[in-house]
């Protein structure tokens, strides 16, 4: 009975290190399957960097390995911030005719487009700082350029409104500094602050200066984005015509009068509040006291421009776009 039981433990043991030992191999044999499934399906390229590039018709200069360098940096990180990039490019197809209409009649140069993308990703969003709006401008320069900013109006985010002073402001940069790339960057840092670095170390050129990280990268970003959106198949990009967003269609009506309801006001225009508000962001309050007794034209939505079929009529389109 005892030798049994000896026998028994014996050969429990053995069975236990045969499962062992099939685990381990099990095991092993996982791992070199994972690295192996890894290194077959898991690719992270590396973008191609052009030799010649312009911005605004101005030549960038290629030939210098910081400037590639700091091209890579801003291609390598929106093309691999996918969702970033993605709506970008999905956003650009509602929001693009409108800027590029404006740019082009305020004889602005069309790639400052991307400027307007890499400041709010065409959205109407607050910075930290207070800079407000699609172009982020801050409450004293959109006063400066034009835009009405209350408590109940704020024009930084009206995308037409705002996109003309973006240019007027662009313009007076360019005539500051003499091209568009220091016009860009002193957008971003302002225009006391490029012209005190200009002078602090003898250059003239953006590329030539050593900046604050943020502004350093400003110019690298906007032609980072500028590649992407141009050439989206060429970053991994596979976007569809349909998979974009319309514009939204809208009729315009005029909004007058002291202490307007405007819930009741979208109601009489056969609309919602929150349409209203959707189609017309700068509007910040339920009630326009409207004080100085003004009158605003109002984007009201067409009467089925709320329905998803209706606004994209036409425009199931399943060729994938080739520029943005």
């Amino acid at each position: 009975m005892k030798k049994l039981s000896i026998i028994a433990i014996i050969l429990a043991s053995v069975a236990l290190a045969g499962e062992a030992f099939i685990f381990a191999t099990r095991k092993e044999d996982s791992e070199e399957l994972h690295a192996r499934v890894i290194k077959a399906d898991y690719h992270v390229y590396a973008p191609t960097i052009p030799d010649t590039l312009y911005f605004c018709g101005e030549r960038v200069p290629m030939n210098l390995w910081y400037v590639r360098e700091g091209l890579d940096r801003e291609l390598v990180s929106n093309m691999y911030y996918q969702s970033s990039t993605l709506f970008n490019i999905k956003r650009a197809a509602r929001y693009f005719p409108t800027i590029e209409r404006i740019l082009k009649e305020e004889k602005v140069p069309e790639d400052m487009k991307y400027l307007c993308v890499i400041e709010s990703g065409l959205q109407c969003v607050t910075s930290p700082a207070g800079a407000q709006g699609y172009w982020q401008f801050m409450k004293s320069t959109g006063q400066k350029y034009g835009l009405e900013i209350t408590d109940e109006i704020d024009m930084r985010n009206n995308l037409e409104a705002s996109t003309r002073a973006a240019c007027r402001y662009l313009k007076a940069l360019k005539a500051q500094f003499g091209g568009w790339t220091e016009a860009a960057a002193a957008y971003n840092c302002g225009e006391n602050g490029l012209e005190k670095r200009l002078g602090n170390q003898r250059q003239k050129s953006y590329y030539e200066l050593y900046l604050n990280k943020e502004t350093q990268r400003y110019v690298y970003r906007i032609l980072a984005l500028k590649l992407i959106m141009q050439h989206p198949q060429d970053y991994g990009y596979t976007v569809r015509r349909c998979d974009t967003y319309p514009e939204l269609p809208y009729t315009e009506v005029e909004l007058s009068g002291k202490d307007v309801d405007l819930v009741q006001f979208a109601v009489d225009n056969g609309t919602t509040y929150k349409m209203l508000r959707t189609y017309n962001p700068w509007i910040t309050t339920d009630k326009l006291k409207n004080k100085a007794d003004k009158t605003y034209k109002v984007h009201i939505p067409t009467k089925k421009g709320t329905e998803y079929n209706t606004i994209t009529r036409g425009k199931h389109d399943p060729t994938v776009i080739e520029s943005i």
